[in-house]
C-alpha cells in the first residue's frame, strides 16, 4: 500500500479524524452557503426604500422576492444530476460564479423589471448551493462524527437570517439599498477562491441521459407550487392562487409517476420506501412549517404592534441568533451519541413552550416576554432541526445522499412557503374575525394582537404535533456500507492539495 493511500486509510478511521483535517473545505461550503442564506432575509427589509426608489407599487417590487424564490425551487432538482455528471466541487464554483454575477447585476439595476430579472439570475445560481453543499459536508464526515460536522454547518445556516435583516436595515438606512447586493461580491470571490483551493476533486458518476421529462416536470411542480402558495397570502381563491396550485398539482403527481419509472431519475423518490427516511422528513417538515412561520410572525408583530424600526428588530430577534447557535454544536455531539429522537422531542418540547407563550400576547405585553420566548425558539431549533436533517441522510443510502439533499431542498421551499403564506392568510383572516366581533369604535389593534395570538397558538399546536411524532423515530444504524466506506471518504490531507 502507497503512503498516500495509507495516509487516507488514517485519516478516514473515527480514531484519527479532527475537525481541523476538514475545517478549510468546510470553511469554503460555509462562506458560499452563508451568502446565499443571508441574500434570502435582507431583502425583505429594503422593499419600502426600493418601492420609493424606483417609484413603483409594492406589488411590482414583491416579484423581486417571488422571482426569487420560484427561480430557487426550479433549478434545484437539477443538483443531483449535475453533480453526478460534472462533479460537486465544479458545479459548486459555478453557483457561487453565477449568484455572485447576479448580485452584481441586482446592484446596478435601473429599472424594477432589471432587478426582477437579476433577482431570477441570482435564484438559479443560489437554488444548488445549499443541496450541493449539505451533500459535500456530508460525504467529508465519518459516518460516526457526521452529527458534529453538521452542528457545525448548522450555526450559519441558523444565523445568517437573524442578522439579515440587522445588516439589511443598517445598509438602507445608513449607506444605500445597493450595498445588500454588491456586499456578495467580495464574498462570492473568498468563497469561490476557497472552494478552488480547499474543496476536494470531486468524483464524477456515469450518468447515461438526463431525464429530460422530469427535468421539465419538476421546475414545472416547484415553481408553480410555491407560486401558488405566495399567492394564497393574500387570497386562496384568487385566479392566480387556484391556477398556480392547480398547474404546480398536476406536474407533481406526473413527475412523481415518471420519476418512480425512470431507472436514473432527477430525484430519487425511491428513498421514500425506507420508513426511517419518510418519518423523518415528514418529521422535518412539521417542524418548518412550525418554526418558519411563526419567525415570519415575531417581527411582523414587534413593527406593526410594537412599534420597533426595521434596525431595532434585527437586534431583538439576535439572542434567537445566538440561542440557536449554542444548541447547534451540542445537539450536533449528542447525535453522535443518543441519535436524533430525544433531541428532537426535547428541542420540539422547548418551541412549543415558546409559542404557547407568544400565543398570550397583548398589545402591552412586555419585550423580555418575546425575548425569552424567540430564545426559547433559538435553542428548540438549534437542538432539533440539525439532527432531524443528518437522521434524513443517514437513512439513505450513502450512494443516493447527492440525491437526496436536493429532494429535501426543493421540498422545503415549497413547504416554507406554505408556511409563511399559509399563516399569513390565517392571520389576516382572525384579525378581519376579531374586528367584526369586536364591532365599530373598538381599538383596532386589540383585535390585530388578538389574530397574533391565535395565529402563534396554530404554531404551537404544530409543535406539539411534532413532539408527538418525534417519539416514532429510530435511532439511525451505522450502514454496512458506511462502516466500510473507508476507501469512498474523501483523503483531507489530499484536500490541501487541490
Amino acid at each position: 500500500m502507497s503512503s498516500q493511500a495509507k495516509r487516507q486509510t488514517n485519516l478516514s478511521s473515527g480514531d484519527q479524524f479532527s475537525l481541523k483535517a476538514i475545517l478549510p473545505p468546510l470553511l469554503a461550503i460555509i462562506v458560499g452557503m452563508i451568502m446565499v442564506i443571508l441574500d434570502s432575509t435582507v431583502v425583505n427589509n429594503a422593499i419600502p426604500k426600493l418601492v420609493e426608489y424606483f417609484d413603483t407599487d409594492l406589488k411590482t417590487i414583491q416579484w423581486t422576492v417571488t422571482g426569487y424564490t420560484l427561480a430557487l425551487s426550479a433549478v434545484i432538482p437539477l443538483a443531483g444530476w449535475l453533480t453526478d455528471r460534472f462533479g460537486s466541487k465544479q458545479i459548486f464554483l459555478l453557483t457561487i460564479t453565477l449568484f455572485t454575477l447576479g448580485s452584481v447585476l441586482c446592484g446596478i439595476a435601473q429599472t424594477p423589471e432589471q432587478l426582477i430579472i437579476f433577482r431570477v439570475i441570482q435564484g438559479l445560481g443560489g437554488g444548488m448551493v445549499s443541496p450541493i453543499g449539505m451533500a459535500m459536508v456530508f460525504k467529508l464526515a465519518p459516518p460516526e462524527r457526521r452529527g458534529s460536522i453538521m452542528g457545525v454547518l448548522g450555526i450559519p445556516m441558523l444565523m445568517a437570517p437573524a442578522f439579515g435583516p440587522v445588516l439589511s436595515g443598517w445598509l438602507v438606512d445608513s449607506v444605500s439599498w445597493h450595498w445588500i447586493f454588491i456586499i456578495n461580491l467580495p464574498i462570492g470571490i473568498l468563497a469561490f477562491i476557497l472552494g478552488m483551493r480547499f474543496l476536494p476533486k470531486a468524483e464524477r458518476h456515469s450518468v447515461p441521459h438526463l431525464d429530460i421529462i422530469g427535468m421539465c416536470l419538476a421546475p414545472i411542480a416547484f415553481a408553480m407550487l410555491a407560486y401558488g402558495v405566495s399567492e394564497g397570502g393574500t387570497s386562496w381563491t384568487s385566479t392566480s392562487t387556484i391556477t398556480g396550485l392547480t398547474i404546480g398539482g398536476i406536474a407533481l403527481i406526473a413527475f412523481i409517476i415518471v420519476e418512480l419509472r425512470q431507472k436514473q431519475p432527477l430525484l430519487e423518490l425511491k428513498v421514500f420506501k425506507s420508513s426511517d427516511f419518510t418519518r423523518s422528513i415528514i418529521l422535518t417538515w412539521i417542524v418548518q412549517l412550525a418554526l418558519f412561520g411563526a419567525m415570519l410572525l415575531v417581527p411582523l408583530y414587534l413593527q406593526g404592534v410594537k412599534g420597533y424600526t426595521a434596525l431595532e428588530t434585527g437586534w431583538i430577534l439576535m439572542p434567537q441568533a445566538l440561542c440557536a447557535g449554542l444548541g447547534m454544536p451540542i445537539s450536533g455531539r449528542l447525535f453522535d451519541k443518543i441519535g436524533a429522537r430525544p433531541l428532537a422531542f426535547a428541542g420540539l418540547t422547548v418551541v412549543s413552550v415558546a409559542l404557547f407563550i407568544l400565543s398570550g400576547v397583548k398589545v402591552d405585553t412586555s419585550l423580555w416576554v418575546i425575548i425569552v420566548s424567540i430564545c426559547l425558539m433559538g435553542l428548540g431549533m438549534g437542538f432539533s432541526m440539525m439532527p432531524l436533517n443528518t437522521h434524513v441522510l443517514n437513512s439513505a443510502p450513502r450512494r443516493l445522499v447527492s440525491r437526496v439533499t436536493p429532494l429535501t431542498t426543493a421540498a422545503q421551499q415549497v413547504v416554507v412557503s406554505f408556511a409563511v403564506a399559509g399563516l399569513t392568510g390565517y392571520l389576516t383572516s382572525q384579525i378581519t374575525s376579531h374586528a367584526a366581533s369586536a364591532g365599530e369604535g373598538a381599538n383596532p389593534l386589540i383585535s390585530v394582537v388578538a389574530g397574533y395570538g391565535d395565529t402563534f397558538f396554530l404554531s404551537a399546536c404544530i409543535a406539539a404535533a411534532g413532539v408527538a411524532l418525534s417519539l416514532i423515530l429510530r435511532k439511525p444504524k451505522l450502514k454496512e456500507e458506511d462502516k466500510l466506506a473507508g476507501g469512498d471518504s474523501p483523503d483531507p490531507a489530499m484536500m490541501m492539495g487541490h
